[in-house]
């Protein structure tokens, strides 16, 4: 893969699109880019925020491992992985994902692989706060979450 992974833990929002021309620049090899872009939800009115935390240095390092990773299963060209922290209101990017390939198939599973990882195994923690005012639970792993680990097994 021409280059290294972009690979960023940040309080400040992202622009999807300027990520998305920041990796292709130039590149006349990339032929598809696949993103996914996670936004926090509402919970039907009675979420006011998430509060995100991660422990630094360890949440980059993961993500890292989990990029390279992609990159020895998938001929991928390119990889941005954007994952914010702190106090995100519903309808906030959460986090970035984005493969960029010579071909759309290993774009589309490099994408979906990163996520699958990056939402189970990168070191974030997410607690709501609800609208009430009052502090809701830390927010468990879904099952889902596991059994979208087990395709890449």
């Amino acid at each position: 893969m021409p280059g290294e992974p972009t690979i960023r833990v940040q309080a400040e929002d992202f622009d999807q699109q300027a990520e998305i021309a920041a990796l292709t620049r130039g590149r006349r090899d990339i032929g598809a880019v696949v993103s996914f872009t996670g936004l926090c939800r509402d919970e039907d009115g009675a979420l006011a925020a998430l509060e995100l935390e991660h422990y630094p240095g360890m949440a980059e390092a993961e993500m890292r491992r989990i990029a390279d990773e992609a990159c020895q299963r998938w001929p991928l060209d390119g990889i941005t992985v954007i994952h914010r922290f702190g106090k995100i209101a519903p309808g906030e990017n959460i986090v970035l994902v984005v493969a960029a390939s010579q071909h759309r198939q290993a774009a589309f599973d490099g994408a979906a692989f990163l996520m699958d990882f990056m939402k189970s195994k990168a070191p974030f923690w997410k607690r709501e706060i609800r609208k009430d005012g009052s502090e809701g639970a830390w927010v468990d792993a879904r099952d889902t979450d596991q059994d979208a680990l087990e395709r890449w097994r």
